[in-house]
């Protein structure tokens, strides 16, 4: 006897009728989960969209993801217009934006996310099967289709809620760029400062010299002693040091603000201007700034959408505390058989049977130990946990910009003092010192001290410059988001290797008399 048996079991929302009709059935089924789960597609500026608009609207920026060679070259092209002149902290950041490899990554990271978000939005897969068995004159062939019905009904809250964390990471790699933004003009006032602390420092050191040449000449003639020749030496030596440290230091500014950019090779020769720029005529209102914080802050929008994200996730969680997995499907077996009989004559006779039987199957899997009470309640914590963090950072924003506008106002203050009242005074007193020691009235000591603390205060005077310019862009960074330092105030103490408003080590610290 031979049998040949054939099974079909296939597992659906709706019951399918005969074989014929199965792909009919198939298409019904992905349009159902097309409709429940929307039609999301990837967009066309690879979810740039938020990232785009902080540049354009807060920054004045253009960016670029570099996603084929033309782009890259594009970007190259205009990297390259902008090096051609001395840089401007603006032209600092658009380069920054254009060639910073971390900035791209982010970028990247982001289209990742794009993509786990548009594969949350489309319908379960169906998981398929086939299976033969044959031998001793039997056939049996076994096929299945299985889609599961929790996830399919499921789908729409589960698409939300990876839109809001796709959401959510929009605002974060925006943060990144303001971030990356920041640090640039940030480090950008840092180099150029240092620059200018060598400059007045090689000048001093051009002046001293001569004077130090001067000394030995009349020490030669008898006109001065050796303790005074030994103190003109001893400041020409000492200011010979700190210009060796300041220029060590210059350079080292200049390769943070080259790694900032991106640069490398012949780009790195590019020129930066001469000084620091003024200051601006008019100062930023503090009128509506932790209003403006709180609708534009980057960060804060972050936090918003993870807790958005957590509260849908946390519903869902509630749905599936009791029931997790639900397939329900439409089964037929179809059985085929050959039966051979002796006859009277001597020989066989056949015969077939065939049958045909059609049913439904349904799997239903319910947590019966604890029924979903640590899946609710871990939701519920994390839930808690992230507007807990929401709060948080909304307090320490606001306080973070009345903390850099007082900054900023303050560091503005004292540079004006510097430029306006203590550099003036520090010049007359080293010229009515000079035309004194000139009649012999004082000796070389009062000359030298005098000339030690107006080199301190115009090296005080260009790290002022420096701190009100960074602690400018720290106020619009606690504004719109990217990263507030909140560094050491300047003027500090000198010794103190503070970050003066964020701006870094103090040479003031370190010089002759300082």
């Amino acid at each position: 006897m031979t049998r040949l048996s054939h099974r079909w079991r296939s597992r659906c929302l709706a019951r399918i009728p005969a074989p014929g009709a199965r792909s009919r059935a198939l298409a019904g089924l992905a349009g159902i989960g097309l409709l429940l789960g929307g039609c999301a597609s990837f967009s066309p500026d690879a979810g740039l969209s938020v990232a785009n608009g902080y540049a354009s609207l807060e920054l004045r920026k253009d960016l670029v993801k570099v996603n084929d060679e033309a782009v890259a070259l594009t970007a190259e092209a205009r990297a390259e217009q902008l090096l051609r002149r001395p840089l401007t902290a603006d032209s600092a950041v658009q380069i920054a934006l254009l060639k910073n490899r971390g900035l791209q990554a982010a970028f990247n990271d982001l289209g990742v996310s794009e993509a786990l978000f548009i594969q949350a939005t489309l319908p379960p897969l169906p998981r398929v099967s086939l299976t033969r068995t044959g031998g001793n004159f039997a056939l049996e062939i076994d096929r299945s289709l299985v889609i599961s019905l929790f996830e399919l009904s499921t789908l729409p809250a589960r698409a939300a809620i990876a839109q809001t964390r796709f959401r959510a990471d929009q605002y974060r790699a925006a943060d990144q760029v303001l971030r990356l933004a920041g640090e640039a003009r940030r480090q950008f006032y840092r180099t150029v400062s240092a620059n200018q602390s060598v400059a007045y420092l090689e000048q001093a050191l051009a002046s001293s010299a001569s004077a130090s040449t001067l000394a030995k000449q009349l020490g030669e003639t008898g006109a001065l002693n050796k303790l005074e020749q030994a103190r003109e030496h001893a400041f020409y030596s000492e200011l010979g040091a700190q210009l060796a440290k300041a220029r060590v230091f210059q350079r080292v500014e200049r390769e943070k603000l080259i790694r900032l950019l991106g640069l490398w090779g012949r780009e790195i020769n590019f020129g930066l201007p001469n000084g620091l720029p003024p200051l601006p005529g008019r100062l930023v209102p503090a009128a509506q700034i932790e209003a403006e914080a709180m609708k534009k802050r980057a960060d804060l929008q972050v936090a918003r959408f993870e807790l958005q994200s957590l509260a849908g996730q946390y519903g869902l969680n509630q749905v599936s505390a009791f029931i997790n997995v639900f397939d329900l499907g439409y089964s037929d077996v179809y059985d085929r058989s050959k039966t051979f009989e002796p006859n009277g004559q001597g020989g066989f006779d056949v015969r077939r049977d065939t049958t045909f039987r059609k049913g439904y199957s349904a799997d239903l899997i319910i947590p019966i130990y604890d029924f979903g009470t640590t899946v609710i309640r871990g939701a519920k914590e994390a839930y808690l946990g992230s507007a807990h963090r929401l709060a948080e950072r909304a307090v320490n924003a606001r306080s973070e910009v009345r903390e850099a506008y007082q900054r900023y106002r303050g560091q503005y203050d004292i540079t004006r003092h510097y430029q306006s009242s203590v550099l003036p005074l520090r010049k007359t007193i080293q010229d009515q010192a000079l035309l004194q020691y000139s009649g012999m009235l004082i000796d070389v000591t009062t000359l030298i001290i005098d000339a030690r603390a107006r080199i301190l205060s115009n090296i005080q005077a260009i790290e002022a410059q420096r701190d009100f310019w960074i602690a400018a862009t720290d106020l619009k960074a606690a504004v719109v988001g990217g990263g507030f330092t909140g560094g050491g105030f300047g003027g500090e103490s000198a010794g103190v290797e503070g970050v003066a408003g964020g701006g870094g080590p103090s040479l003031a610290s370190a010089t002759p008399g300082g």
